[in-house]
């Protein structure tokens, strides 16, 4: 910033300008004046940058395996622990390894979620975590650490949450509110009158409305002062939305888009949507923030095509080229093509970007796999404690610097 100068009047000698070095010397105060009012604004701006670390890109790194951790952050007790993502529990033989190996950002250090600092950090605070599973994967690792350190918590339903928790000592609220979408939708089926869609051969389906949020989720931005939204997973899922028997059909404003679109344009109409509803209904100072896409590992088939993910080490940079790039359109493939239409959506908005992509894809030894005697092989879900610490770390770090620009 500009250097002020003080002039004492007890000072001796006094100083006679000509006009020339008059003019210059205003031209000098003017120059600073204006880089005083650019720093100002360019920091009033830096809430709505996409975010950063000051000095690195903290999601830009590689795992380090640190032998000596010899405990995890919380331990199969927690309550909160869905069942079957609870592998200390249910005896996965590496279970104890997923929490030895460190997020290391190339050009600095990602510090290690300290719940305490957490709790006093953020008092007075409601956090809202907003999408599918894989949100309430990371809302569940937020609870357990917290609850580590501080007992005395009240369970809720806040905004129509699922799940709810604050934290009374420090006034903290956290919540998970499901949404596989992010918009409204149900089962569709043909009406007698024939319409549009049925004149168009179409007997059975979902109906999606991208321009009506969720009522899960609904009255959240208002009640938040962070909210952490995901979606995906749910957009490139035949099983669930088979594209013959029964397909996504999109509404807006209570009216079938004719002629149908493909889900992929379906999402980008949703994202638009809900994007522009959350920034008219949260207050101007609240935080917004996208986690980018959650990487699946099934290898050698989809869930329920005898896909597994049996390894106990993390990939290497070249294994996942081969299991994520979008050339190779292999059973993955969502994952990359999600972030694609997030950020094309997010460009311009007041919504930061929580990427936990990149470093979530070398680690396929950390998902639930067989453990616990399932049906079917769980490679999209993440192991507790595992990854979603590290999310929270990031998570956590985005927020004090958001919190110290503001």
């Amino acid at each position: 910033m500009a250097q002020h100068h003080h002039h004492h009047p007890t000072s001796k000698k006094s100083i006679s300008l000509t006009p020339t070095s008059f003019l210059f010397v205003s031209l000098l105060c003017f120059a600073s004046l204006l880089l005083a009012f650019s720093l100002f604004k360019s920091s009033q701006n830096l809430h709505y940058q996409p975010l950063s670390h000051p000095s690195c890109d903290l999601s830009d790194g590689n795992w380090v395996y640190d032998p000596t951790v010899r405990s995890t952050r919380y331990d199969h007790t927690c309550k909160e622990i869905f069942k079957g993502w609870n592998c200390i529990l249910n005896n996965k033989s590496n279970a104890l390894e997923i929490s030895k190996w460190k997020w290391k950002p190339r050009d600095c250090d990602l510090p290690t979620f300290d719940a305490q600092k957490f709790l006093e950090r953020f008092r007075d605070t409601s956090i809202g975590f907003i999408g599918d599973s894989l949100n309430r994967n990371m809302f569940v690792s937020l609870f357990c650490m917290l609850r580590r350190v501080s007992s005395d918590v009240k369970k809720w339903h806040p905004a129509k949450a699922d799940r709810g928790f604050t934290f009374l000592q420090y006034n903290l609220t956290i919540a998970y509110h499901r949404t596989n979408l992010l918009a409204h939708y149900g089962r569709w089926s043909p009406n007698t009158n024939d319409g549009a869609l049925e004149s168009l051969g179409y007997n059975d389906g979902y109906r999606v409305d991208i321009d009506v949020p969720d009522s899960k989720w609904a009255e959240a931005p208002s009640f938040h002062d962070v909210v952490i939204f995901n979606t995906g997973h749910w957009w490139w899922a035949p099983s669930k939305f088979d594209p013959v028997k029964s397909p996504m059909l999109f509404f807006e404003k209570g009216i079938p888009i004719i002629p149908p679109i493909a889900p992929d344009v379906g999402l980008d109409m949703v994202l638009k949507h809900m994007i522009s509803y959350v920034e008219s209904k949260m207050r101007p100072g609240a935080i917004r923030i996208f986690r980018t896409q959650s990487p699946r590992h099934f290898e050698g088939g989809d869930w329920d095509h005898g896909g597994s993910c049996p390894r106990l080490k993390p990939l290497l940079s070249q294994e996942v080229e081969e299991l994520f790039d979008v050339e190779n359109n292999g059973t993955n493939v969502e994952t990359r093509l999600v972030n694609h239409h997030l950020y094309k959506a997010l460009k311009g908005s007041s919504f930061h970007v929580l990427n936990i992509t990149h470093m979530s894809e070398y680690r396929a030894d950390a998902h639930p796999s067989n453990a616990g005697g399932k049906k079917h092989d769980d490679c999209m879900h993440w192991c507790l404690p595992g990854i979603t610490d590290t999310w929270n770390d990031l998570f956590a770090a985005y927020l004090n610097i958001v919190k110290d620009q503001s």
